[in-house]
Parts: structure tokens; C-alpha cells; sequence
């Protein structure tokens, strides 16, 4: 796992400027990798690379970036692993056509099949994560590529009279004389999802390359400082519209063995490195499958991780201590305080250099930092809610939209109007009476904010827009002032259940622009590399085979990949409510946050900056406050933002108020 960053700009500097701004780019990234650093000039051309390495394949000088191709014609700098680079180096070895090997990375492999096949033809042969840049010499073209799912990031744009590019913002943000300028339309994006969507970024001008894309810029585009569109080497619109034409056939018995034999091959490519490895673990599904399947394939016992917190609703701890025990690994759980916790605020926007308002950020950092001090790589266990149905909102849809999607809009409104025409804590108090006499279903925590929650969504005129309503944070378009509608990036397949159309668009944003970012971003800076093993794409593809009643059944989420970890971890122990890893974000507002939260959200500075109106978000401030209503998700999307600017905003950048 490693930074890589580089710009590209036709005449006016010599080869020592420009390979002291792409080190410094590279500088920027220094917690991405830490072991090595390198930088390659073109002066001729105008381009220069810059890598930061974090060894986990090949540590020996031989894996040093950037790298050369054995014929001379390309130079890469290249993040990520690709897990089947044996595979892909016996396939040139059979066909002759592998050079004298200098080592043993990825990247050396990478670099002879791109030599030998082509771009195209070499990307459809690896199974990996990674983002990498790709000069070619002879053709004096730049190839900018990301893998399948989005798991690793890739920033590109012009920057000045540059073309540039880097892992993460940082590197940007180190070119000489650059202003950037928020984008409006991104930032009231963000508001919405807690995240910049992709291809868009916080500033004006600067993409996010989507997963499964390249893009190639030539000289031509150079000297027109253009940015052309990305193209797809892989679609996962595809493979969903396939998997539902045709689907798995088998039974359920079958289906779980194939499964697992599918789950073990991609958890046991990943558990190849040359330095040590380990797991996180929650004690939930996802990740107890991930490590049973490590520990089936392990002659040690698998290092593993998890922190707990004082509070019992948020703890997990216990849960994967018993998960751990069953299993063998070599088990480390941290217990953090709230002070602990609240310790890592203050570094957020740092480790987040794009505004990013999910508050798991906070104990996925933590986590992270805690294995750091044992492994240089942890397996995870993300993506499986998205691909096997885990989130509880792929029920609420379903059963809200199969309630009332009948209805007139006229008369949902109606039925909306008169829910949130009662308090929520009259609703509480409502339902705490009657509890005794209802059913158990409806015996439910914070049952007002939920009704809130119901009417939100009730209106809605079709499913796309009951997912929308579902994921959103802030619904009033008017929050960002100046900020243009920003069009949604991806054609959602018309599948007839709703359930499958909230997956594809939870796999399609929600998973690379809030999970994976999470985790790339908290794992990085403390130089982890994480791996997920769900998003091998052979997974993926598998998991867009099955039925729906293979992954929901019983009002239950992801009932085929239980039944495989149920082979390995007895029942008792896995089923329990889904927690999710989250903090008593609520109570600190509060309390020991409240002082902090007041500065950022004080309205005379809110008026200020001109970015936000800021009468919606001192009325839920404080409603917040005074507990009438916990707001505590939209306020802290709102607090990041905030946070962030406070530490990356040059005066000059500075917003201007918009009438």
C-alpha cells in the first residue's frame, strides 16, 4: 500500500523543479508509505512521478518506485496489491514472454503484462485493489487507473498551468501557488451523503477517478488543458442485469458451498504478504467470516483486533472476544474512553482532507492504530451488508414502499403531515404506556424519531426517490446557497424489487465514497494497509447471482453468508441485533462536545463564510440540545465541514457571501 502523486505540465520548468514539487507532493503523503520514497522526471515531456512506499510485498530494493518496465517504455507508480500477480506471472512465463525478473513485487509483474498484453488486456486479467499511474513513454501518454469497486483513491485535475494527480487531496494542496475554490454543488452533495460523491471532489476543477475506470491524457489534451471523461473496463451495472437474467440455480445448500469456496479463495489470496498480517473483528457477520475463513487456512493462530467503549450499547467487544475465543486467534481488544475517543476529533480533518461527516470515522481510526502497534496489514470485513443485504433501510424500504407506494402522493402526505404533527417524545411516552399491549416488532428504541423518519420518506413519488430520502442527512436543496442541483452519476438497472435497486446504489456510491474511504483514510494514516475480501470481484460477481430470498429471508439480512459462517462459528454467537460501529455521538453534543460544536456552528460565523444558510442548522442545533430531537448525523456532517475549513481554507479561498 503506498501515495502516489505526479503532474504533468508543458514547458517552463527544468527537471530539478519539476522533481522537487513532485517530491513534495510525495512528502504529503508520507503516512501512505513510510518505508520508501521515489520520483522520476521526464524534463522533455514536462512530467513527473513521485511514489511513497509502505512495504508488503518484495521489501527489498528491487520493489523501489517508481518503476521502470522492462522494455523501457513505461513507468508506474502504483498503489495497492494485486493478489494474483503469481498467477498473472506464470501466465507469461508460459507464454515466453516474461522478462529477466528483477524481484518478486506486483508491480514488476504488472509492468511486463501491461508490456506484453496492453493496458486493456491486463486489466481484465488482475484481481486486486489499487490505483496507479501509467506513463507511457513512446506513445507520451499518462493512463490514470482504479480498481473494480473503489478501494483505493485516485485525485486528478488541473491544478494552474499543471495537470496533477495524487492519492489523496494533501498532494494537491502541495502544488506551488494553488488556490482552490469550493465546489458548491459537491459541498451541498456532501451534505446530503456525508461524503463527496464521485467523479466529484470538494474543489472546483478536481476529480475523483470512479471505480472500475481509466482515464488517458495525452499531449493533445495537454496542450488544450482538457480533462477527458473516463471510460469503464468493468461494469458493475453489467454484472447486476446479468445476475438477474441469470441467476443462480442451485439450492440452498449448494449455494452456501459455493460460497464459501468462493469466500475462501478470495480471503486466502488476500492473507499473502511479507510482513505480518492480521483482522479486524466486531463479532458481527462480516467480519467473524472473514477471520474463520483466515484461521481455515492458517497453520498460526490469525492475529485479531477489536476496541470496546464503556458504554454497553456501543460495545462489540465481548462479542468478538467470544468470536476470537472459538476460533483460536490471538485475540487484542483495546477499551477506549470517551476522552480517548473525543482525542481523535481534532485529527479528523487531517486524516479526512476532503470533508467526510460519518462519525464511525472516529472508532474505525482507533481500530485501525490499535492493530498498526502488531500487523502492517488487516482484513476487514466491509462490503458484505451491501452485496448480501445487511442494512436495515433495504427492509424499511421495502415495507414502507410496499405500504404505501399504492397510495395517492396527496394522501402519503396527508399521512405524513399528521405523524410529525406530534412531538417525538410524545410519541416515546405513547409508546412506552402502551408497550405491554403491542407487538414486538413495534416495541423499538427512540420510536418518535423513527415516525420522524417515516414521514420523511412517506411523500416520495417512486423508489429511486424513497432510497434518497432514506440516505440523506439534509433534504432542504436551499442548505448550500449558490450550490447548483448536481445530477446523480449512475443509472440504476430497473430491477422490480426495491430491496435490489437500494443494494446496486448503496454498492455503486455508498461503499467507495463512504466505507472504503473510511477505511483507506483511517487505516493510512497510521500506515495500515487494509484488505477486503468481499470485493474481490469474483465475490461480487457470485453475489449478484443470488436470489434475494438467498439474502433476505425471515426479516433477516444476509441468510446465505450466516449460513456459511454458521460452518465455522456456532449460531449463539453471531445472532444478536445489528449494532453498527458507531459512538454515543448524541450524549457528547451534549455534553463535553457542546462547547466545540457551538464555535463551528456559531451563526455570525456561519454568515460569514457564506457557505450555508444558517437558520436550519441552528434550529437543530438546538432542538439537539434541548432533547426534543436527536440530530446528532446532520449536525455532524455539518461540524466536519466546519472543522475541515477551519484547517484548509486560505484566506484567499476564503467564500464569498452569495446574495
Amino acid at each position: 500500500m503506498c501515495g502516489i502523486a505526479g503532474l504533468w505540465q508543458s514547458g517552463g520548468a527544468t527537471g530539478e523543479e519539476l522533481a522537487a514539487i513532485a517530491r513534495h507532493m510525495g512528502d504529503a503523503l508520507a503516512h501512505r508509505g513510510p518505508d520508501d520514497s521515489g520520483v522520476w522526471v521526464d524534463r522533455d515531456c514536462g512530467i513527473a512521478l513521485a511514489h511513497r512506499r509502505l512495504s508488503i510485498v518484495d521489501l527489498t530494493p528491487e520493489g523501489h518506485q517508481p518503476m521502470l518496465s522492462a522494455s523501457g517504455r513505461y513507468v508506474i507508480s502504483f498503489n495497492g496489491e494485486i493478489y494474483n500477480y503469481r498467477d498473472v506471472r506464470s501466465e507469461l512465463t508460459t507464454a515466453n514472454a516474461a522478462p529477466p525478473w528483477r524481484g518478486h513485487s506486483d508491480t514488476e509483474v504488472l509492468l511486463a503484462a501491461i508490456d506484453h498484453w496492453g493496458l486493456d488486456s491486463t486489466l481484465v486479467r488482475l484481481v486486486g485493489m489499487f490505483a496507479f499511474a501509467l506513463w507511457d513513454r513512446q506513445e507520451r501518454e499518462l493512463h490514470l487507473v482504479r480498481d473494480r469497486i473503489g478501494e483505493k483513491p485516485l485525485y486528478y485535475g488541473w491544478a494552474n498551468r499543471m495537470f496533477a494527480f495524487g492519492s489523496e487531496l494533501k498532494a494537491l494542496r502541495a502544488l506551488p501557488h494553488w488556490r482552490p475554490e469550493i465546489d458548491r454543488a459537491a459541498l451541498a452533495r456532501y451534505t446530503q451523503l456525508g461524503c463527496v460523491p464521485a467523479p466529484h471532489s470538494i474543489y472546483q476543477g478536481i476529480r475523483k477517478l470512479p471505480p472500475a475506470s481509466l482515464v488517458t491524457i495525452t499531449m493533445q489534451d495537454l496542450n488544450a488543458r482538457a480533462c477527458p471523461n473516463p471510460r469503464a473496463y468493468w461494469s458493475l451495472k453489467r454484472v447486476a442485469e446479468l445476475g438477474a437474467r441469470e441467476p443462480f440455480t442451485g439450492d440452498d445448500r449448494e449455494a452456501a458451498a459455493q460460497l464459501d469456496a468462493v469466500l475462501r479463495q478470495a480471503v486466502g489470496r488476500q492473507m499473502v504478504a511479507d510482513v505480518p498480517l492480521g483482522a479486524f473483528l466486531s463479532g458481527g457477520v462480516d467480519s467473524s467470516t472473514v477471520v474463520a475463513l483466515m484461521q481455515a487456512q492458517s497453520a498460526r493462530p490469525v492475529k485479531t483486533f477489536s476496541i470496546g467503549f464503556p458504554e454497553a450499547a456501543y460495545d462489540e467487544a465481548p462479542y468478538a472476544a467470544a468470536v476470537a475465543h472459538h476460533l483460536g486467534t490471538d485475540h487484542t481488544e483495546l477499551y477506549v474512553s470517551p476522552e480517548q475517543a473525543m482525542g481523535v476529533i481534532p485529527r479528523l480533518p487531517e486524516i479526512y482532507d476532503e470533508p467526510f461527516g460519518d462519525s464511525s470515522q472516529i472508532p474505525t481510526f482507533l481500530v485501525s492504530q490499535l492493530a498498526r502497534r502488531h500487523v502492517t496489514v488487516s482484513l476487514s470485513g466491509d462490503g458484505g451488508d451491501e452485496l448480501f443485504g445487511g442494512y436495515n433501510r433495504y427492509f424499511w424500504g421495502r415495507d414502507i414502499w410496499r405500504s404505501t407506494g399504492w397510495m395517492p402522493k396527496a394522501l402519503r402526505r396527508a399521512l405524513a403531515r399528521g405523524l410529525t404533527c406530534i412531538a417525538p417524545q410524545s410519541w416515546d411516552m405513547l409508546f412506552a404506556r402502551c408497550a405491554p399491549l403491542l407487538p414486538r416488532a413495534f416495541r423499538v428504541p427512540s420510536p418518535g424519531d423513527k415516525l420522524q423518519k417515516l414521514a420523511r420518506v412517506l411523500a416520495v413519488a417512486d423508489p429511486y426517490a424513497l432510497y434518497a430520502a432514506l440516505v440523506s442527512h439534509w433534504q432542504d436543496n436551499g442548505l448550500v446557497r449558490g450550490a447548483d442541483a448536481m445530477p446523480v452519476a449512475h443509472a440504476t438497472p430497473s430491477f422490480s424489487d426495491v430491496r435490489a435497486r437500494m443494494m446496486y446504489r448503496d454498492a455503486m456510491e455508498y461503499l467507495p465514497d463512504d466505507i472504503l474511504a473510511k477505511v483507506d483514510r483511517a487505516s493510512m494514516a497510521v500506515s495500515l494497509e487494509s484488505r477486503v475480501p468481499f470485493l474481490d470481484h469474483s465475490v461480487a460477481e457470485f453475489a449478484w447471482r443470488l436470489p434475494l430470498a438467498m439474502k433476505m429471508r425471515n426479516n433477516q439480512g444476509k441468510w446465505l453468508l450466516r449460513q456459511v459462517l454458521y460452518r465455522y462459528v456456532p449460531r449463539a454467537l453471531i445472532e444478536r441485533s445489528k449494532m453498527g460501529f458507531s459512538i454515543p455521538l448524541d450524549t457528547w453534543l451534549r455534553g463535553p462536545l457542546r462547547d466545540w460544536a457551538e464555535a463551528l456552528l456559531d451563526e455570525a460565523a456561519l454568515e460569514q463564510q457564506g457557505y450555508f444558510d444558517p437558520q436550519p442548522i441552528r434550529t437543530k442545533w438546538r432542538e439537539h440540545l434541548s432533547g426534543t430531537r436527536n440530530w446528532q448525523h446532520p449536525l455532524w456532517v455539518i461540524l466536519m465541514f466546519q472543522a475541515w475549513l477551519e484547517k484548509h481554507s486560505a484566506p484567499a479561498a476564503a467564500a464569498r457571501t452569495v446574495a
